[in-house]
């Protein structure tokens, strides 16, 4: 009897191993759909992050000021419903100044005209732990600071989607 009792234990041994339980296979079944589920999330999320970044807007101001005028206050109500399908979306509002005045000063300038721009964007329903806000200075000019022209086009916030 001894033989065939370990015959029948090393065939258990061998069976348990080599057999998941219905506990494990559950388990994995599991584990695979949450997988599927979370690839398709994430996918989605891709998706719409995509979408979301198709969309900007530029917002130009005065020499030495940080006051939103009419046309920027529509190219941000404009920006705003294109975000509204995207409350997840993560916006960068960037702004910068042109050459006139010192360094210190537009450092300055271009904070407060993001921050006008940020405050603008949470007055209209974006939630400011949405936004990254930045003032540049007078780096990256959008144009030479040559004439007044186009030194227009560098007194500007920049809000786009990250």
């Amino acid at each position: 009897m001894r033989p065939i009792a370990a015959v029948a234990l090393g065939t258990m041994a061998l069976l348990a191993q080599g057999c998941p339980s219905a506990y494990q296979r559950t388990y994995e079944r599991e584990t695979q759909k949450l997988e599927a589920e979370q690839r398709a999330a994430d996918a989605q999320e891709r998706a719409a992050q995509a979408e979301a970044s198709r969309y900007a807007a530029v917002v130009y101001f005065d020499v030495g000021s940080a006051v939103i005028g009419a046309d920027g206050q529509r190219e941000l109500h404009w920006f705003v419903q294109k975000m509204q399908p995207y409350p997840e979306a993560m916006i960068l509002v960037q702004g910068f100044a042109d050459s006139t005045g010192s360094e210190a000063t537009n450092q300055a300038l271009s904070g407060q005209r993001a921050d006008a721009v940020a405050s603008y964007l949470g007055g209209q329903g974006i939630d400011r732990s949405r936004l990254v806000v930045q003032g540049f200075g007078t780096d990256s000019p959008a144009a030479s600071n040559a004439t007044a022209g186009k030194r227009s086009r560098n007194r500007r916030v920049e809000v786009t989607v990250r």
